[in-house]
């Protein structure tokens, strides 16, 4: 299995790396794709170095599966130059996510979708991957009308520039800003960039990509995306309501048999997940689990889990997983 990681010097790229080498998926041969700066640099994986290559000699190595991390723009030109050359693309960006030709996956959901002629693969956002993992098991059983979400999101999902911004301002040096303001003491209403309707490009991919991951075009779904000063991990206050009633020890045992979802939900002796637990975990961690006692069929859940993980390699890693077992690369 001929495997390229595009964007392998990047945050993203570098928990690929070790999420593959934690998960021995079957690699056997490894090819470290960067941008042209970034070309000859030295990687390790598994007691082996790697120089890093350029997009273009990538292509005519024709891997099996090229896992991109990379940013929308280069996927959008170089994912179908791989898709021609024979090669399985799974991308990490935005580019293909509302594309209705491309499949938009989270294994536990919908890999079943999956199939030979499929050459580009969207992954989903990190804050919509946690939430559906939630919701798909719910909404199977007691149908989702609408959702409302606010979400407060670690800086790395922004990149290495913005956790250089909170160390620089943790240390009282003043550098460069990911952000228009400081994030240090701070939250920011404010991730990705405004659109005509005022909501934020984050909020948006709540929206957009929990229904066509759900494939229901009828959950009604409202986000507040903000940024907070954690270095990893995303938080999600979701309440949810439902067209059919529920049961709250029923909800929990659904949650605690779902495949991924660990339960977190003693409020007695303060249970409840949280990012600097979440971190380095594969796991959606939830609790908080109560009813909205000020609508009916309401139910209200805190979800939480590791954004570069599960929210963006893990679940990358785990669709090349799907693929490979079923062979369909």
């Amino acid at each position: 299995m001929k495997v390229a990681i595009v964007g392998a010097t990047g945050m993203v790229g570098e928990v690929m790396l070790k999420v593959l080498a934690e998960r021995n998926f079957p690699v056997t041969e490894l090819i470290l794709v960067a941008s042209e700066k970034s070309i000859g640099k030295e990687i390790s994986f598994k007691d082996k170095t790697y120089k890093v290559v350029g997009l273009k000699s990538a292509v005519s190595m024709k891997p099996d599966i090229a896992l991109f991390s990379a940013g929308g723009s280069a996927s959008l030109e170089w994912a179908p130059k791989f898709a021609e050359a024979g090669t399985t693309v799974i991308d990490n960006s935005s580019a293909w996510r509302m594309d209705p030709d491309k499949k938009l996956v989270v294994p536990e959901i919908n890999a079943n979708l999956l199939t030979k002629s499929d050459k580009i693969i969207a992954n989903p956002n990190c804050s919509t991957i946690q939430m559906v993992m939630a919701l798909a098991p719910l909404h199977k059983k007691y149908k989702i009308k609408r959702i409302v979400v606010s979400t407060y999101q670690s800086i790395s999902g922004t990149g290495v520039k913005a956790v250089k911004q909170l160390e620089n301002e943790l240390a009282g040096i003043k550098g460069e800003m990911a952000y228009p303001y400081p994030i240090h003491k701070n939250a920011l209403p404010h991730c990705d960039v405004f659109e005509d309707n005022d909501y934020t490009k984050e909020e948006m991919k709540l929206v957009y990509e929990t229904q066509k991951i759900l494939d229901d075009k009828t959950i009604a779904v409202t986000a507040t995306a903000v940024r907070i000063p954690t270095s990893g991990g995303h938080s999600e206050s979701v309440n949810i309501e439902f067209e059919n009633d529920f049961d709250i020890p029923e909800v929990r045992t659904i949650l605690s048999n779902t495949s991924g979802i660990t339960l977190q939900d003693n409020p007695d002796i303060n249970v409840y997940p949280m990012p600097i637990y979440a971190h380095g975990k594969d796991e959606v961690f939830v609790g908080r689990i109560r009813r909205d006692e000020s609508q009916p069929n309401s139910l209200n859940l805190w979800i939480v889990s590791d954004n570069l993980r599960k929210g963006a390699a893990t679940n990358t890693i785990q669709i090349a997983e799907y693929l490979t077992a079923n062979n369909l690369v």
